[in-house]
């Protein structure tokens, strides 16, 4: 065998040595980095669902509050409604103007003649006796 293709083939296992040396570790650390990213990018993407899903969550959970919101607001308004309309009516009995609400059809006869049955005839009384009505 000739020198020259001896020394050929030193150069030739040198060089591949070098670059397994060399290129080798870059490779595997590029390798290692693009195991890394990848892995970085699964963990984001990962973390990006979770955030949606509990966005998701307490949008659907601050919607049903404003519902519950709405619903106590109409409740407190026709409480306010019905707390009004009770004190309407305390004022009319106040007046003495509601005191017919206040006795029963048989114990009509029983307050005759009072605030409670003024509007009404009392026995005997015609209509047309009473000022201010005519016969029809």
């Amino acid at each position: 065998m000739p020198t020259w293709l001896i020394i050929v083939i030193v150069v030739v296992v040198v060089a591949i040595l070098l670059a397994a040396v060399f290129v080798l570790p870059r490779a595997r650390e590029k390798a290692r980095i693009t195991r890394r990213e990848r892995e970085l990018g699964q963990r984001r993407d990962q973390a990006i669902t979770e955030h949606r899903e509990v966005a998701e969550s307490r949008a659907r959970r601050a919607d049903e509050a404003e519902h519950r919101a709405r619903i106590a607001e109409q409740e407190a308004r026709r409480e306010r409604a019905e707390a009004q309309l009770r004190e309407e009516k305390a004022a009319l009995h106040e007046r003495g103007m509601a005191d017919d609400e206040l006795i029963s059809d048989d114990e009509r006869d029983r307050f005759a003649g009072t605030s409670a049955v003024a509007g009404e005839p009392e026995r005997g009384e015609e209509l047309s006796d009473r000022p201010g009505t005519e016969e029809r």
